[in-house]
């Protein structure tokens, strides 16, 4: 086979998802490369823009570096550049600094808002469908908000604090419902009343999220209504100025901030590829994702114009994108291996929508209805699923620090409780205790204090039948197990009680667990080894752990630890308390007063760079 040069242009939901499943496909083919070429040398999270446009998360938090999504993928070149026009006679992609031979072509450049030709719009509103548009909202908000806490004129002070979104789709009603999070937060940093906050929704149809079900559309509005959010359905925008709206009805909207969702058409650098086009701009392509009339071009994500039904394209949906990028990436894969095309067929598992941090209605299937919490956490799990679809452990886990944990002001559906925004100097008192008492356990056994048997001399301590009939003879042993039957006269207790024999979590290792044991500890002689490496394991976990080294995952280990020495017969029912301080101790304490101070943040820096490489503001 010749080489083949597949050039994927746009690293948004579709391309993303069609370059990482040509690599994959190609991973052990020299013969193919893929480059994806885009603009930024990141995927931005378009379905949550809304969140750094309200101030809820910063703007990190929806970027995605496209070294650390592909830097395991050495078949695909990242190339962050700006293409301008493509020579479909001689398969070139030209950009701003190069040009880039393809065999096989993707689009996948996605939307941009569409005013419909309203005047003003685009002088004076501001769009979201780009992290720059999120920021700039962002910025002006405050701004805004913080002016009109000084001005002395009611009616300007009033306009300057109400905040219009025009349009009732997924972004609009989104965005309003950051806007009704923040205004306490908003009012109380400008020190002003937060009811003197008007949030309004403006619609041209008759009603709102026609994308859900009228049940589930009917239970957000009640919510917005019932949180004094003005809805105007039926009232198309005419006319934008610097300092009003104004209504098909005539009537006008004082307001400095006007944020138009209201539509979205297909991305205007498009119109130089002399390319068939459908409705908003979209290109259209046939249901492999063939550009129409052109060869080895497909067509994905929100710039497709495919008709599943009559006169019904593919939705600008996170569902679709993928799905039509799957297809396209498929058909390629097709072409070059002789193998049978496949048509694209959507399969939308549902919908939801958030209004605010803690409210919001999903419609799963065809006939799962959910509102409320179970909602947004029901949109957080299809928001990491994502990041497994595209095998991110690294930005999952990003996304549940910046969504539960790096969250301020109760902005999440358990309402900061989960804010790790809290002082952990106080647990350092703690966390030198705990290790102390490891480091403690750990010298007792080398030197046997305390009427203790050493686990450094020629005694197996360990409990397991196989090892004491071994050194002891069965009889003896047995006759050993009748007595201690007969003297202890265990009591189940968490804590520790005058005049009583604290009970074993287990009295008796269970017969998977002695199997394990059996085959890691098979002899007397693998066992004496065994017993001083434990003591020296417990002993560098009290020092570790006391020197705030390596904390978290130190816990984490000790909990382990006492899930081994409970299902060994060797741990006590009062002691569990050993468990809950481990889990206490991983919210950051060895950064307070530590080593994992200077060590955690060196470790992810190198760590980061051998596994991710080195992320850079230019692909090329």
């Amino acid at each position: 086979m010749s080489q083949k040069n597949i050039v994927v242009v746009g690293a948004g939901f579709a391309g993303i998802a069609a370059t990482k499943k040509l690599a994959k496909r190609f991973k052990k083919n020299p013969e193919v490369t893929i480059t994806l070429i885009d603009r930024n040398s990141y995927q931005t999270y378009m379905t949550e823009l809304h969140e750094v446009a309200g101030g809820r998360v910063e703007p990190n938090a929806i970027q995605y570096d496209l070294q650390r999504l592909f830097c395991r993928l050495k078949n695909v070149r990242l190339v962050t550049d700006t293409v301008t026009e493509i020579d479909h006679n001689k398969k070139t992609v030209i950009t701003e600094n190069d040009v880039y031979a393809f065999d096989y072509l993707i689009l996948g450049m996605g939307g941009e808002p569409n005013d419909f030709g309203t005047p003003g719009v685009k002088e004076h509103a501001f769009t979201l469908w780009s992290l720059e548009d999120a920021v700039k909202i962002r910025t002006h908000i405050e701004e805004t908000v913080a002016k009109a806490a000084l001005e002395r004129d009611a009616a300007k002070r009033k306009a300057m604090l109400t905040f219009v979104v025009c349009g009732s789709g997924f972004t609009g009603i989104e965005m309003i419902g950051e806007l009704l999070d923040w205004k306490k937060r908003l009012a109380k940093d400008n020190k002003i009343d937060a009811s003197e906050i008007t949030l309004t929704v403006v619609e041209a149809a008759p009603t709102i999220l026609n994308m859900i079900s009228r049940s589930d559309a009917d239970k957000a509005e009640r919510f917005m209504t019932k949180k004094g959010i003005q809805l105007l359905k039926s009232s198309p925008i005419i006319a934008v100025d610097a300092e009003s709206i104004t209504l098909k009805s005539g009537e006008k909207i004082s307001t400095h901030t006007l944020i138009w969702t209201a539509g979205v058409k297909a991305n205007t650098d498009t119109e130089a590829f002399d390319m068939v086009e459908g409705r908003a701009g979209r290109l259209v392509a046939n249901e492999y994702m063939e550009a129409k009339g052109l060869e080895n071009v497909y067509v994905i994500g929100d710039l497709v114009y495919y008709e599943e039904f009559k006169d019904t394209p593919t939705p600008q949906i996170v569902q679709a994108a993928e799905q039509t990028g799957h297809t396209a990436a498929e058909n390629i894969i097709a072409a070059i291996e002789n193998t049978e095309k496949q048509k694209y067929v959507g399969k939308y598992q549902g919908f939801m929508v958030s209004i605010g941090s803690k409210y919001g209605v999903a419609h799963l299937g065809d006939n799962i209805h959910l509102s409320g919490f179970l909602a947004v956490l029901m949109k957080h799990l299809v928001n990491l699923y994502y990041f497994f679809g595209i095998r991110s452990g690294y930005y999952a886990v990003q996304y549940i620090f910046h969504e539960f944990f790096h969250i301020k002001d109760q902005r999440n559906i358990f309402r900061g409780h989960l804010s790790r925004y809290g002082n952990v100097l106080w647990s350092v008192p703690l966390r030198v205790f705990y290790g102390s008492m490891w480091l403690f356990e750990g010298v007792k056994k080398v030197f046997g204090l305390f009427g203790t048997t050493s686990w450094f001399g020629n005694e197996v301590v360990l409990p397991f039948s196989w090892l004491q009939e071994a050194t002891t003879g069965a009889s003896e042993a047995a006759d050993a197990g009748e007595a201690v039957a007969e003297v202890a006269k265990p009591v189940f207790s968490l804590s520790f009680a005058y005049g009583e024999e604290p009970m074993m979590v287990f009295s008796k290792a269970p017969a998977w667990f002695e199997s394990l044991m059996k085959f890691m500890v098979p002899t007397p002689e693998v066992a004496l080894i065994f017993q001083k490496v434990m003591t020296l394991l417990e002993i560098a976990i009290g020092l570790a752990i006391i020197a705030g080294l390596f904390v978290w995952l130190l816990s984490a280990l000790t909990i382990g630890l006492v899930a081994s020495f409970a299902l060994s017969g060797m741990f006590y029912w009062v002691n569990i308390w050993f468990v809950f301080v481990a889990i206490a101790l991983m919210n950051g304490s060895g950064r307070a007063f530590g080593l994992d101070y200077y060590v955690i943040p060196w470790v992810q820096k190198a760590a980061g760079k051998w596994w991710y490489g080195t992320p850079r503001s230019l692909y090329k």
